[in-house]
């Protein structure tokens, strides 16, 4: 896969070139930082295991 193509991130839903991937799902820069400078007490914590948890509902479908 080339390294540079972009790839959907699976929180914001934007097309993306650099990131991780987690399975077979990509999660951009912005979003992994976002993530883990979020506090569990926030709003935002929610929405972000609600979209993690697609990587695994969606593989197991």
């Amino acid at each position: 896969m080339d390294e540079l193509a972009e790839k959907k991130c699976i929180i914001c839903g934007e097309p993306k070139t650099e990131g991780i991937h987690i399975a077979a799902e990509f999660i951009c820069d912005a979003c992994e930082s976002e993530m883990v400078h979020t506090d569990v007490r926030e709003e935002k914590y929610n929405f972000f295991i609600h979209r993690m948890k697609q990587i695994w509902v969606e593989k197991n479908v």
